[in-house]
């Protein structure tokens, strides 16, 4: 069945899924319902049609012969911010965990309703243009502390708060990503892992958070990582 036209400011999904039938009809149904739709039968083939098109959304069934879905995505996001919603027939609570500590931004469990797919998706790209990310040249306020990400300079006031370049790194990543969710794995450098992400966030509460224990801004995302709350 031929793509409907479709204006070229349609976002551009790619679906990614070794399911003949099901890639063919959830293709149809998001042509359908006003998205342009490319599609991939696995990793590799994806990765070819990532090398040629710019994609505003992937949508990765995570159980694919060879390379998952999940090792997609953790190449991926080692490159790129684009949005990522994972496909799965495995709906427990742990591979969830995983696709959101990788980078996913939402995770659907077999078997759905194409309708409920189409609403995720319009949910995501309906956040990322309601707040696009920050310049990283902006001032970053929250509470009586400003952060320079350009810079890479952290005033309480009009007094400098000294930071280690881990703390200064940690800090320009939350920053950018504008009150959104950093997973810990993006926290982490080298050989570093989740208890030592986790040590460093609490060296850095310590420096702008009037109560640590229960901080105001530095926040937990339980099983995913941290966000900062800033102000608009």
């Amino acid at each position: 069945m031929p793509q409907p036209s479709l204006p070229d400011e349609a976002p551009h999904l790619l679906l990614v899924d070794d399911d003949t039938r099901i890639r063919s009809l959830l293709a149809r149904y998001l042509q359908q319902a006003g998205y342009r739709v490319s599609t991939a039968a696995s990793a590799s083939e994806a990765r070819v049609r990532m090398s040629g098109l710019s994609f505003d959304l992937l949508i990765l069934d995570v159980m694919m012969p060879g390379e998952s879905g999940f090792d997609l995505a953790r190449d991926v996001r080692r490159r790129s911010d684009v949005p990522i919603l994972m496909l799965t027939a495995r709906g427990e609570a742990n591979d969830r965990i995983e696709g959101l500590e990788i980078g996913a931004d939402d995770y659907v469990a077999k078997p759905f309703e194409p309708r409920e797919l189409a609403l995720r998706i319009s949910s995501i790209l309906r956040r990322l243009a309601e707040a696009p990310p920050r310049s990283k040249s902006e001032e970053v306020r929250f509470g009586s502390f400003a952060f320079h990400a350009g810079r890479g300079e952290l005033y309480d006031g009009e007094e400098r708060v000294h930071l280690t370049d881990r703390e200064r790194d940690m800090l320009t990543l939350l920053a950018e990503r504008n009150g959104g969710t950093v997973a810990r794995w993006e926290l982490a450098v080298g050989d570093v892992g989740d208890r030592a992400v986790d040590v460093q966030i609490n060296r850095l509460r310590r420096k702008i958070e009037r109560d640590p224990a229960d901080p105001a801004f530095l926040k937990t995302v339980r099983g995913t990582g941290y966000r900062l709350l800033t102000e608009p």
